[in-house]
Parts: structure tokens; sequence; C-alpha cells
């Protein structure tokens, strides 16, 4: 029982890889561009890994999603500030792989304390969105304020305030969308998979 359930979870942490990497390579599956910036989906896809796996899954799923940008960035296939900040992997892989870490704890945590799923899968939604928001407009300010030493041609110290006001208006209707989407996908597969069903029993 316990090899067909590792087998399982791996199969569905190679599904979700899979579809990153889709949404990272075909247009407009996984980022949206706008100006400088790019609106993602993508931490939808890992907060229901988190919440169908567990945390470390999760984190699994996150940190798959944190090595493909930065393999984008590296490879010039990003967003023009991509290319230039997601080169870090503190900036392009550490959040990510927060997302699913926190997202997971949040529902386990609640489950624990018989709070309703579907409040519980809203608010870990909530918590996966902002902990993307937050922790990459936070490891660009802390490593890129002062300008890039890389491009030298974009003055990232003087883009900083529009470049923050413009991620954080995204950051708004990106957690809207994974409150709305991450119960409508994540209910029927907790419901009618087995690692669902085994998980929240």
């Amino acid at each position: 029982m316990g090899n067909k359930t590792n087998a399982r979870r791996l199969s569905l942490i190679a599904m979700f890889a899979a579809v990153i990497i889709i949404q990272n390579y075909v247009p407009l599956l996984g980022y949206i561009p706008f100006g400088p910036l790019e609106v993602t989906v993508i931490h939808i896809t890992v907060i229901i890994a988190a919440v169908l796996l567990g945390p470390v899954d999760g984190a699994i799923v996150g940190g798959i999603w944190g090595l493909v940008d930065w393999f984008r960035a590296i490879t010039v296939t990003s967003s023009v500030l991509g290319n230039v900040v997601m080169v870090n992997p503190l900036v392009s892989i550490l959040p990510r792989i927060l997302i699913g870490l926190f997202a997971g704890w949040i529902m386990d945590y609640l489950y624990k304390k018989n709070v309703n799923k579907q409040f519980s899968m809203v608010l870990s939604a909530l918590i996966g969105s902002v902990t993307n928001t937050v922790l990459v407009l936070s490891m660009i300010y802390v490593f890129y304020h002062n300008g890039s030493a890389i491009y030298s041609a974009i003055n990232l110290k003087a883009l900083t305030p529009y470049l923050l006001t413009i991620a954080g208006v995204h950051g708004i209707p990106e957690a809207i969308a994974a409150m709305i989407i991450v119960p409508l996908i994540a209910t029927p597969l907790l419901r009618f998979t087995s690692i669902g069903k085994n998980r929240f029993r």
C-alpha cells in the first residue's frame, strides 16, 4: 500500500511539474506580459499541489517552478526585468518553494482545527499568493534597489518605485484569482483521488 501511495504521489508531482513547464513556455498560459513585468498564474498550480499533497510536496513543486523560472532568466527567455532579477535564485527559487510550504501548512493546520475545507483552501490560496508577491518584491528590492551591475542600461533604482507599485497592483488580482480557482480545482481532486481521500480522512 505504501509503495502504491508513493508511486501515485510521485506521479502527481511529475504531472504538476509538467503543467508548470508548459505554463512557463506556452505564451499566456503562465505569464501575461504587462510592460516590463509579467502577471503570473503559475502560483495557482503550486498552491493546488500543496493543498492536495501537503507542504513538503508543495514546496517541491514550487521549487520546480523556481528552477524553471531561473532557467528562463539565464537563457534570456524571460521578461526584460526577469532577465535581470530572476538570475538570482533567492529571487526566482526561494519564494516559490515557500509558496507551497506555507499554503500546505495552512491547509493542514486548519484541517486539524476542523475548519471548513472550502474556507481552508481559500485562505491557503491567499497566503500562498501573498507569499509569492511579497517575497519576490522584497528580494528584488534587497538585491537590486541600487541598480543592476549586470545590465547597466537598466536603472532599477529609478524604476523601483514604479515597478513595486505595478507589481503590488498585480498582486491583488493574482490573489483573487488564486482564491477562486484553487477551490474549484482542488475540491474534486481531494474528493475523487485516492491521495486526496487519504490526506483528509
